[in-house]
């Protein structure tokens, strides 16, 4: 059955089949987030690469950026990204999401979403690069956008999550072999979000 749109008041582990997710939605401090999105959005070098879909090229709905501690590339949807050096302020955040959970995580890719048109669509975290089981750390700054997820299998189990600016999502365990995740286009007027998701590429 189709779960309701979960209270973001709380972390939350939904403790959810087949998989392992955890929601800090007071991360960052609303002073040091508002400082991030900013120093981000205008000192990142955003790119917007073609994808093709159904035989079709287009342009992706959204920026992107990769950066990793050793340069790695990483591919997904038939793009290849080559990684730039890691900021101050993405070495900041992989060091503050070190506080909550020990990791080793090397790259990071950011998306910008600069208005209700972009979007991200159904997908899992999955390539071969990212190894068996990976945890992905997802930072959410400014605009909140609702995050859906629904299972391969069981059509019907899904979650929407609210991703409130300077929160902290964690994805792990067996959670991209077993559901896709998303976040939609929106028809209402609002502002634009920088979302950072740090894994480890082997």
């Amino acid at each position: 059955m189709s779960k309701p749109l979960i209270n973001s008041q709380n972390i939350w582990n939904p403790n959810i089949p087949d998989g392992e997710l955890v929601y800090y939605p007071n991360f960052l401090n609303l002073n040091k987030a508002d400082e991030l999105f900013i120093k981000l959005k205008n000192t990142i070098p955003w790119q917007q690469d073609p994808i093709k879909v159904f035989g079709k090229t287009y342009l992706q709905p959204r920026l992107t950026s990769l950066h990793s501690i050793n340069k790695n590339e990483y591919s997904y949807s038939n793009i290849t990204m080559e990684s730039k050096p890691m900021t101050a302020e993405l070495i900041y955040l992989k060091n503050q999401i070190s506080n909550i959970l020990i990791n080793d995580f090397n790259t990071v890719l950011l998306n910008h979403y600069r208005d209700g048109k972009d979007s991200n669509g159904w997908h899992a975290d999955n390539e071969k690069e990212l190894g068996v089981n990976p945890v992905i750390g997802s930072v959410s700054l400014g605009q909140e956008r609702v995050f859906h997820l629904k299972h391969k299998k069981n059509k019907t189990d899904r979650f929407k999550i609210m991703l409130q600016h300077g929160s902290l999502l964690i994805m792990s365990g067996s959670m991209q072999h077993n559901w896709l995740h998303q976040i939609p286009k929106t028809s209402r007027v609002i502002n634009d979000r920088i979302n950072l998701t740090f894994r480890k590429i082997t």
